[in-house]
């Protein structure tokens, strides 16, 4: 602890010090050593700056300033059923109100797309397009929802406190509890202080499997090329659709 004396130096106060103090003000002294040493303790504890409830607000303003988004992502996946993660990465695309791209580069090299409520999923290695119509409960899911910032996280989550393994120090964490039952049980957020974007998201679904997306060299905003969502594929390429029959008039 750092002590200041005005008015003269260190070692004349130290010598004053045992000249003039008499014996009955050692306890004064002492009671004085204790209190400090007793703030110094409670000082080191500090009330968090945002609570909960804050965090999600501004991970939801932000989120909903946004027209455009571009990051790299690493994404983990745990199951019960495999006994080593699934560990990729890549990058990333979101262009409001409906249009995202995740482009996977390792280990394997393919593209979803999702645009205009459909999923498309291209698989260069094995030539093929697959090609899904989004139901509304896709196309409203807690991914889709929370990065596109469609999702009001008051009205649909209870907002909870979290903490989370973190390569930060002082991480902005929250826990967000669906309101109505599906097939997700909890999400783990965590997001930049001074930017307010998601930089970790883990969701725990309800067959006890774990995603986990890691996003860095974030980019709000950027002026995104249509080509970027649109799929370019070979000529005999296999398609296979899972799309609604067309209803002849």
């Amino acid at each position: 602890m750092r002590v200041l004396v005005t008015g003269t130096t260190g070692a004349d106060a130290v010598v004053r010090s045992r000249k003039n103090h008499k014996p009955k003000d050692k306890k004064k002294i002492l009671a004085w050593v204790c209190l400090s040493g007793w703030w110094a303790h409670f000082s080191l504890w500090t009330a968090p700056a945002y609570s909960p409830q804050q965090v999600a607000q501004n991970i939801e303003k932000r989120l909903a300033s946004l027209r455009s988004l571009q990051a790299d992502f690493e994404q983990s996946y745990f199951s019960s059923s495999i006994a080593t993660p699934l560990q990729e990465k890549g990058k990333v695309y979101f262009q409001k109100p409906d249009l995202m791209r995740w482009e996977y580069l390792e280990p394997e090299e393919y593209v979803y797309l999702y645009k205009k409520g459909l999923s498309l999923a291209y698989f260069p290695e094995d030539n093929q397009l697959f090609r899904h119509a989004l139901t509304p409960e896709e196309q409203g899911s807690e991914l889709f929802s929370l990065l596109l910032g469609q999702a009001s996280l008051e009205d649909s989550y209870n907002i909870e406190p979290a903490s989370f393994p973190s390569e930060k120090k002082d991480p902005l964490q929250i826990k967000l509890v669906p309101k109505q039952e599906g097939n997700v049980s909890y999400i783990l957020l965590e997001a930049d202080e001074k930017t307010w974007l998601i930089q970790k998201l883990i969701l725990f679904d309800t067959a006890g499997n774990k995603q986990e997306f890691r996003f860095s060299r974030i980019k709000p905003n950027p002026r995104l090329a249509a080509r970027i969502f649109e799929l370019d594929v070979p000529p005999d390429c296999e398609v296979i659709d899972d799309l609604p029959p067309v209803k002849n008039d």
